[in-house]
């Protein structure tokens, strides 16, 4: 199944796009979670066997909670994301695009039971194919979802070539405004800056090239490179 976008409008009006993951990427990351999972319980069968019978008491227990309650703990409270998923770039969220919760992340963990039937994650498995977000049975019960996260670009410097201070002055809204388009103009093309950079020719006077250079000059007065 081809990763798709789920589309949900916030009370605002704003509207989020949800990379959902599919069940490729979902299944790597939980064979990185099992890798984890057995290396905790392997170093606890070398420290517990030391113990006799009450080491195989605790490691009974321990065997129940890494099983159970890793996946749960690692997904709320740590973003929803479990070591695995964040190796792959993946995270649980809720339905609506906000962090997934308590409740949510033990429901979803606890019905891999049902996903489980009847062999080897079939009944997850199918259920992911056929749903469009690619959620396993867990996932619609608990109205979570398994997304690729975004990855933020380091934010790039600003040219430092010309320092120039604003005509005028400057709202805050409209300082901010100028740095944005400073520190994003790099990553876009020729073309792009110069079309943005003319819907402030009020300000700096210029049209083409001249209205881009004088926007990163003065973006680089207002961030003190004087």
């Amino acid at each position: 199944m081809l990763d798709t976008y789920r589309e949900v409008v916030t009370p605002e009006g704003v509207a989020l796009h949800l990379p959902a993951a599919g069940p490729v990427p979902r299944a790597l990351a939980w064979l990185l979670d099992l890798m984890i999972r057995l290396g905790i319980v392997l170093a606890s069968t070398m420290v517990l066997g030391m113990l006799g019978r009450t080491g195989f008491g605790f490691y009974a227990v321990l065997v129940f909670l890494v099983y159970w309650f890793y996946p749960v703990l690692f997904e709320a409270l740590w973003d929803g994301r479990t070591p695995g998923k964040r190796a792959l770039g993946l995270r649980v969220v809720s339905g609506n695009g906000a962090p997934v919760g308590w409740l949510a992340a033990f429901t979803r963990n606890l019905l891999r039971v049902v996903d489980m039937l009847p062999m080897v994650y079939a009944a997850g498995l199918v259920s992911s194919l056929l749903d469009p977000w690619g959620r396993r049975i867990g996932d619609m019960v608990a109205g979570t979802l398994v997304v690729h996260e975004a990855r933020k670009p380091p934010p790039t410097p600003v040219p430092v070539s010309l320092v120039m201070a604003p005509p005028v002055v400057l709202q805050p809204y409209e300082q901010a405004a100028l740095v944005a388009f400073a520190e994003r103009g790099p990553r876009l093309t020729q073309a792009r800056q110069e079309e943005l950079a003319e819907f402030a020719t009020p300000l700096t006077g210029a049209r083409g090239t001249l209205a881009v250079t004088r926007l990163y000059g003065i973006a680089n007065w207002l961030l003190g490179r004087r």
